[in-house]
């Protein structure tokens, strides 16, 4: 076999298994509507929860910024890429949500990533969720430790895998929401059973940080737990994107030395940064408390309404609201039937998610209005017949 005979075998499983990524370019593809070849639709695709993408405050901020540090942030943050900018969001981050430090990262991907590759050596076990975003395992797949998984939210599970004998030290690893089926882990219970074990926890709350909690202070703040690592993305919540790894003094330092990703890539343009720190003061807002609020009560007039649909509706209660459809075939032509009604929503199908569980990923945010709502639930009735 030779190199184009190998992508294109791999290339044909995929079209023959309905499971061919494709990308589609848009006009605008975050806020209440999605703009793409000419056409406007409600958008339930975005993850931009809180509806801040286009606040006026943080495109200021923005702007500001950029007029200020220009558009890049020149280098590495160990050499000349660290910015007052960047410290000053760090610093905010860190008062916010309670901890002595923070690193800033380009993005969730590379935090998650970044933390695991320092961390963890040959004589180390990571134990997972099973379900846990594809940065987190396959950084785990790749680093020296061996990796266990425990059944998605089962804590006795976990016990189970942490119990058996270890030379190294242990890290337990899931996210806050997860992301595919919205649901919410036990994280008091988890990191009760990962510290009587002697392990650390590693939290990636990229769906629960702006969104829930007080302040918007995400997940572990609403669960009243603090794991050792706390990994929050801004993408979702705050509306742009990039990371931050939420830290003690001697982590923070030590990652510093030994993060790659950290230490070799160019840091996030200042402009950003300047942006990020304008969603921090909007989210811990009352402004803030107020898109919490409507989102949460667009979530219950969803769910509420979804009844005798024939899907199966996941059990969230966060912004992502899953229709599990099962069938590879039957989810595309199901989303094109919503996207012919005026409603972009996206197919996710194996390998992102197991086999059998192809579903409609439906994200709703604060920009949604409740006739928006209405118009979605009429045409998921309308398709489901």
């Amino acid at each position: 076999m030779n190199w184009q005979q190998k992508i294109d075998d791999a290339l044909t499983a995929r079209r023959s298994a309905d499971a061919l990524r494709r990308r589609h370019a848009v006009e605008q593809g975050a806020g209440r509507w999605l703009l793409a070849d000419g056409q406007r639709y409600l958008n339930f695709s975005s993850n931009d929860y809180l509806g801040l993408s286009h606040h006026p405050q943080l495109v200021r901020a923005w702007q500001q910024g950029a007029a200020r540090f220009g558009v890049g942030s020149g280098g590495s943050g160990h050499v000349s890429g660290y910015s007052v900018a960047h410290q000053q969001l760090e610093e905010a981050l860190a008062d916010w949500l309670g901890y002595p430090r923070a690193l800033l990262f380009i993005s969730g991907f590379a935090a998650n990533q970044a933390v695991i590759t320092a961390l963890m050596a040959k004589d180390d076990r990571i134990v997972a969720d099973r379900l846990s975003h594809a940065s987190l395992l396959e950084a785990a797949n790749l680093s020296p430790a061996q990796l266990r998984r425990f059944s998605h939210n089962d804590t006795e599970h976990l016990a189970r895998l942490l119990e058996a004998p270890c030379p190294g030290q242990q890290l337990v690893v899931t996210e806050g929401v997860f992301s595919m089926d919205g649901d919410s882990a036990p994280l008091a219970a988890i990191q009760q059973t990962a510290h009587a074990h002697k392990a650390w926890m590693m939290v990636d709350d990229a769906h629960g940080i702006g969104v829930s909690g007080e302040q918007g202070r995400g997940s572990c703040w609403q669960q009243q737990v603090q794991p050792e690592l706390l990994v929050v993305t801004f993408g979702k919540g705050f509306g742009i994107s990039g990371a931050a790894i939420l830290c003690s003094e001697s982590v923070a330092d030590y990652l510093l030395q030994f993060a790659r990703h950290l230490i070799y890539s160019t840091s996030m343009p200042p402009a950003q940064a300047q942006a990020l720190r304008a969603a921090v003061t909007v989210i811990r807002s009352q402004e803030g408390d107020e898109r919490r609020e409507k989102l949460a009560s667009l979530i219950a007039r969803f769910r509420a309404g979804i009844g005798g649909a024939n899907f199966m509706l996941a059990d969230s209660h966060s912004a992502i609201q899953p229709l599990i459809v099962g069938d590879n075939v039957r989810v595309l032509r199901l989303a094109e039937t919503l996207r012919d009604k005026g409603c972009w929503v996206t197919a996710i199908r194996p390998p992102t998610v197991p086999v059998g569980t192809a579903r409609l990923r439906l994200t709703l945010t604060q920009a949604h209005e409740p006739e928006d709502i209405d118009r979605l639930l009429e045409v998921l009735h309308g398709a489901g017949e």
